[in-house]
């Protein structure tokens, strides 16, 4: 592993707070690999047997049912899943797979939980980072139960364009039927959620989303704080 990326990896806040000789340990244990788009790195219901870090790339959290699949959220660095199957030692309740090329480092899930045992800054660490996760669950659900399927896409645009550095322009990393799925909503939704977007100023060119007027989508999408900041 570069040193970069050890150095990436120690400033998560999972990481932040442990002993050196805990890091040290838990890095020495990992394996670090590199994936092409497409490849499944976890299957649900499988046993849980490494933490998983996204240092390069970007993976989409999934899961099926009764021949239905849906996009549950997307990992990118430097990003950790799938921790609580980890620590329950439980199988994993979702699928994840790479959309792009990616570097993924894998934690065997035995040191991580001997980790946590032995380091009280590493499990208050690991119990702040499941109520993050914990509040960011609630927080989508609440945009899925209280908004419509347009406002969901206009408040994911201006999330996306702060995210980019407010340009007025987003760039789609994803395809539209994963970013449908991802919304909660069928590909046909979401080409007509862009098309009645357009009286705010959203302009679709392929991969490319323009916001000509941020002021006008966001009085629209009316965003909120309880579901929209992440960092809260």
């Amino acid at each position: 592993m570069r040193l970069e990326d050890t150095d990436e990896i120690r400033r998560l806040a999972l990481f932040r707070d442990c002993g050196d000789d805990t890091f040290d340990t838990l890095i020495r244990a990992g394996f670090l690999q590199r994936f092409p788009p497409g490849v499944v790195l976890i299957h649900e219901n499988d046993p849980a047997d490494f933490l998983y870090i996204v240092v390069e790339g970007m993976v989409e959290m999934f899961a099926t049912q009764a021949g239905r699949e849906t996009t549950i959220g997307f990992i990118e660095p430097i990003g950790t899943f799938i921790l609580a199957a980890v620590l329950k030692d439980q199988v994993y309740l979702q699928s994840a797979r790479t959309l792009e090329k990616s570097r993924v480092l894998m934690i065997p899930a035995e040191n991580v939980r001997a980790a946590m045992r032995d380091d009280t800054a590493f499990m208050n660490a690991i119990v702040t980072e499941l109520a993050t996760c914990y509040r960011s669950v609630v927080k989508d659900l609440k945009c899925q139960k209280l908004r419509t399927g347009t406002e969901r896409l206009a408040n994911w645009l201006l999330r996306a364009d702060r995210a980019d550095g407010a340009s007025g322009t987003v760039e789609l990393r994803v395809g539209k039927r994963v970013l449908a799925s991802r919304l909660g909503m069928t590909p046909e939704n979401l080409s007509r959620a862009f098309a009645t977007l357009g009286a705010y100023g959203v302009e679709v060119d392929g991969p490319t989303i323009h916001l000509r007027d941020v002021d006008d989508l966001t009085k629209f999408a009316k965003p909120s704080p309880l579901i929209d900041d992440y960092s809260t």
